[in-house]
């Protein structure tokens, strides 16, 4: 049996612009560990900034600076050329700088190189630094400098490829690590509008026990404005990292009312699934490229359908997909998750008095109670909404 479960549930609010930045020397690395670790960070949604400038001065841009900055964790991968250009060195020293000011983590990526040869500028390394030192000889204040940052990363955590041989599963390693980082930065809270759902993904957790030889399908139906979206939202964010790709297809009615749209739509739903170009994958041949997903476990999301027509002119078939898979379908109408096939269904209700009254009291007065001149007319508005999320939003407006 599989199971996807965890003691809670949280919501991730990024404080910077990206996850990751990527340090590499791209003539090294670019056409391949990068690429491939650059894929399995996108498939994994691990927001990356990648330098795509081939051709470099001696000076860092402004924007790269910034780029750096605004990261939580810097990747520095170390390979034999690394050291061969003051500019990689430079950006390092950048790196270094911003874990001490700012607590960045920095992760080392030893690829090809020994840890010790990078601490000591020794070897194949070694030979690469040898060059520069030739060209800055004049300036043993910045040569120095360079020793004494090579020498802290090398002996920073990491991970070394002599020692994970197998480069798809050395990703994997880097991949689960980022992960586990990026879940400690951002601890476990519940965020205001997910009050009143914390049960509710308790409840689905317990239907979430599933053979893995089977795909297994959720259906999320209730009223328009109850939460059906956030509640699929919730559960697709919390268990995405499960699977091998993931898709959330939010306002699947307009996006198929609007047919012309639909092949450049089954695109983008290849592209994340798969973890390709949506460019590289041609209409022509759709229907190839969804049989490969019987290869891959995959979790979509398709929010607010309302025919069972809608799901099949998107991916065609659910049974394309490989056993493991998870499909959630949100919609108002029950019988259209029963004539989808659906397995579990789960019925979503109005929010309870206490946490309509928590979450009108935020949206409205930004604390846990009202005002005391509106503690009456705030007991009138909630008798009003009965419970839709949807209508004590708009109604706090007033």
């Amino acid at each position: 049996m599989a199971c996807f479960s965890s003691s809670s549930f949280t919501t991730r609010t990024l404080r910077k612009k990206y996850d990751v930045f990527l340090s590499f020397r791209g003539v090294d690395t670019r056409n391949s560990f990068t690429s491939h670790l650059y894929l399995a960070f996108s498939q994994n949604s691990i927001e990356t900034f990648i330098d795509d400038q081939l051709n470099r001065g001696d000076e860092i841009s402004p924007s790269l600076l910034n780029a750096i900055r605004e990261s939580e964790i810097a990747v520095i991968i170390f390979s034999q050329g690394y050291a061969s250009s003051k500019w990689w060195l430079e950006e390092l020293i950048e790196i270094l700088k911003c874990k001490k000011m700012y607590g960045q983590i920095v992760i080392s990526i030893f690829y090809h190189v020994d840890p010790s040869d990078v601490r000591n500028q020794t070897e194949n390394f070694g030979v690469a630094f040898s060059k520069l030192e030739e060209r800055f000889k004049e300036r043993p204040d910045m040569l120095q400098r360079w020793r004494n940052s090579l020498s802290e990363a090398a002996n920073l955590s990491g991970f070394d490829s002599y020692v994970i041989w197998s480069e798809p599963i050395l990703i994997q390693k880097i991949v689960e690590d980022i992960l586990k980082r990026l879940n400690d930065i951002f601890p476990i809270e519940v965020g205001i509008d997910l009050v009143g759902i914390e049960s509710c993904i308790e409840e689905i957790e317990s239907l979430l026990s599933y053979s893995s030889e089977a795909i297994y399908t959720l259906g999320i139906w209730g009223i328009g404005g109850i939460s059906k979206t956030t509640l699929a939202r919730a559960i697709f964010n919390k268990f995405s990292n499960h699977f091998d790709g993931s898709c959330f297809l939010q306002n699947v009615r307009e996006e198929c009312e609007r047919n012309s749209g639909l092949p450049q739509l089954q695109r983008e739903i290849l592209s994340r699934l798969l973890g390709v170009e949506s460019m590289s994958i041609d209409i022509p041949n759709i229907n190839s490229h969804f049989r490969r997903l019987s290869q891959r476990k995959v979790l979509i999301t398709f929010d607010d359908v309302t025919h069972p027509d809608q799901v099949e002119s998107l991916v065609h078939r659910l049974d394309w997909f490989m056993p493991g898979s998870l499909i959630i379908i949100t919609t108002r109408n029950k019988q259209v998750l029963q004539n989808c096939g659906v397995k579990s269904i789960y019925e979503m209700k109005e929010l309870k008095n206490a946490d309509s009254l928590k979450l009108f009291n935020w949206h409205a007065f930004k604390q846990d109670y009202p005002n005391m001149d509106y503690e009456e007319l705030s007991n009138k508005v909630l008798q009003y909404a009965q419970g839709v999320l949807l209508a004590i939003k708009v109604l706090r407006c007033f």
